[in-house]
């Protein structure tokens, strides 16, 4: 286990030396500072992405000049199989990865607010024509008199987006150390400037 926080970029297209085209997540990744590493849990405390200090609260600038960093906007854990490689203050950047390296991403996807049915399950509407009273609502869904309610688990109208997704075995295209950028074949959660926590993943066979 090892991974970076990062930031996405955006999408575009690369090609391969066939001549096919691969669409790409850029992501800036890192570089991160280790501020504790922590043992027992054989785990990291990473920062990523600088923040002016008259943002920070007393206690929160304390503890960074203790360790020695700069103030870091987002801080987390992240298991990593050896930690006695690390020390506080390293950082860690994009020489983590390799090109063909599968990688899981963790990040929050679009927030939709509160969404009807078909764009929140993909539901089918009501025909348009000959003075239909509804085209967009969802239809009957409560019972006769017994048991007179509506089940729990029905596929209402609701809030969606804003949850935390992860995307799984996506393979490393391109790394670039000397802009801290990685590119990652296909799409991840949430939308550009969203934080994302990359991580080496073992590539799963499919069946």
């Amino acid at each position: 286990m090892a991974g970076l926080l990062g930031k996405k970029m955006g999408m575009t297209q690369v090609f391969t030396s066939t001549g096919n085209v691969v669409p790409v997540t850029v992501i800036q990744a890192g570089p991160c500072t280790v501020l504790e590493v922590l043992t027992e849990k054989g785990a990291l405390k990473i920062g990523f992405g600088e923040t002016r200090e008259e943002r920070l609260k007393k206690p929160q600038r304390e503890y960074f000049k203790k360790i020695g960093a700069g103030p870091q906007r987002y801080i987390r854990e992240i298991k990593f199989t050896d930690v006695s490689a690390y020390q506080t203050g390293q950082e860690i950047t994009t020489k983590l990865f390799e090109v063909g390296d599968y990688v899981d991403v963790t990040g929050r996807s679009k927030g939709r607010g509160f969404s009807g049915v078909i764009k929140r399950w993909g539901h089918s509407r009501f025909p348009a024509s000959h003075g239909h009273p509804r085209q967009r609502l969802p239809g009957s869904q409560g019972c006769s008199a017994t048991p007179a309610r509506v089940f729990k688990g029905r596929k209402l109208p609701g809030r969606y987006g804003g949850v935390k997704k992860t995307v799984q075995n996506l393979k490393v295209i391109e790394v670039r150390p000397e802009e801290n950028l990685l590119l990652i074949k296909g799409a991840v959660p949430g939308a550009r400037s969203g934080l994302l926590l990359i991580r080496k993943a073992i590539k799963k066979e499919r069946r």
